[in-house]
Parts: C-alpha cells; sequence; structure tokens
C-alpha cells in the first residue's frame, strides 16, 4: 500500500521507476500534473523522441489518466472478490468464438500484401537501435 501525500507536497528523490511517474502536484480541480521532465523520462523508457508541444500535450494527458486512476483508487473494494476472468462466470467456458479449424494461409498467401519481403519472411525496419 502505497503512502498518501498531502497536496502540494513534493518528492523526495525517486528510487524507483514507479516513483518517477508520482505526482508532483495538483490544481485546484485535483488535476495531476506531471513535470515535463518525468514526461520525458517515460517517453524516454519507450524509446520515443517528442517534440516540445508533444511533450506539453502528454504531459496533460498523461495527468488525465494518472487522474482518474487515482480516483479509481479511491473506491472501496473490500466487498468485491477478486476475479481471474472478467468476462466470464467460472464455470462458463472462456472464448468468445466457436473454434473451427480451417485452412491456413501459404507463405506466399501471407506474404502478398507485405510492404516488404524477402527469402519467405517479412521484413521490417530497425525499430530499436540501441
Amino acid at each position: 500500500m502505497r503512502p498518501e501525500r498531502r497536496a502540494g507536497q513534493q518528492n523526495s528523490a525517486p528510487n524507483s521507476d514507479s516513483e518517477h511517474l508520482e505526482c508532483e502536484n495538483r490544481n485546484e480541480a485535483s488535476q495531476v500534473k506531471l513535470s515535463d521532465e518525468k514526461v520525458r523520462y517515460v517517453a524516454d523508457l519507450a524509446n520515443l523522441r517528442l517534440t516540445e508541444e508533444e511533450v506539453y500535450r502528454m504531459s496533460h494527458d498523461l495527468g488525465q489518466v494518472l487522474t482518474h486512476m487515482e480516483q479509481l483508487n479511491q473506491l472501496d473494494t473490500t466487498s468485491i472478490e477478486p476475479m481471474a476472468q472478467v468476462l466470464f462466470e467460472e464455470d462458463e467456458i472462456a472464448t468468445l468464438r466457436e473454434d473451427i479449424p480451417r485452412a491456413t494461409l501459404s507463405n506466399d498467401e501471407a506474404l502478398h500484401n507485405a510492404a516488404a519481403s524477402g527469402k519467405g519472411y517479412f521484413k521490417v525496419p530497425r525499430v530499436i537501435e540501441r
């Protein structure tokens, strides 16, 4: 369980990745506010390079998500039993449709609409360069 913090109370140096996401301060509407530094930190974890405009927008958007999560955390769920499957009761089968075997695509059919292919495989651009 996380210790509660009063509005306006600042974090000390973060000890873990999750603490980087903690809110710094709130405005009158109890909106979580993320610093530009924290938005850049999260973007760096995702290997994203954001413009200043994107950092500003993400700060607002992520703040709204964290505000909503904070509201959900305030709900009393002590009388709610944990669920392993959210779509079905325990005795029901957890499938959404009948599993009917059918012919699979051939390699040529699978690669037909590929942007790039070679030697029977999909070719994709390199995305992680670190």
